[in-house]
């Protein structure tokens, strides 16, 4: 009887884990794995901003980057109001990409 017990106790053992397991993997692939590749893109897009680009800053300011400091990752950019030097970090979308033609929509 108690080796009986105790084959069931073993075999349930893993399979309660299970679901467990279960969570783990999908709180990587839905929230974890995609962030990440997030974090890539973040990286690559502050690496490519250059002297001249239009720029959109995390605080809504709208400007142009008139200098690139590499020393201390810091970008200077001309506003309406004048001259104002942010991080890297702090630029959130850049506003000279090309649009292709096919997002422009034909006038008729």
């Amino acid at each position: 009887m108690i080796l009986s017990i105790f084959l069931q106790a073993e075999s349930s053992g893993f399979m309660s884990m299970l679901p467990f397991l279960a969570m783990i993997l999908v709180l990587y692939f839905f929230m974890i794995r995609p962030q990440m590749n997030r974090q890539k893109k973040e990286k690559k897009f502050q690496a490519e901003i250059g002297k001249g680009s239009k720029v959109i800053t995390t605080s809504g300011i709208h400007g142009k980057i008139i200098e690139v400091n590499e020393s201390d990752n810091t970008v200077t950019v001309e506003t309406g109001a004048g001259k104002i030097k942010f991080e890297r970090a702090s630029i959130s979308l850049e506003l000279t990409k090309k649009v292709s033609p096919e997002a422009i929509p034909a006038k008729k």
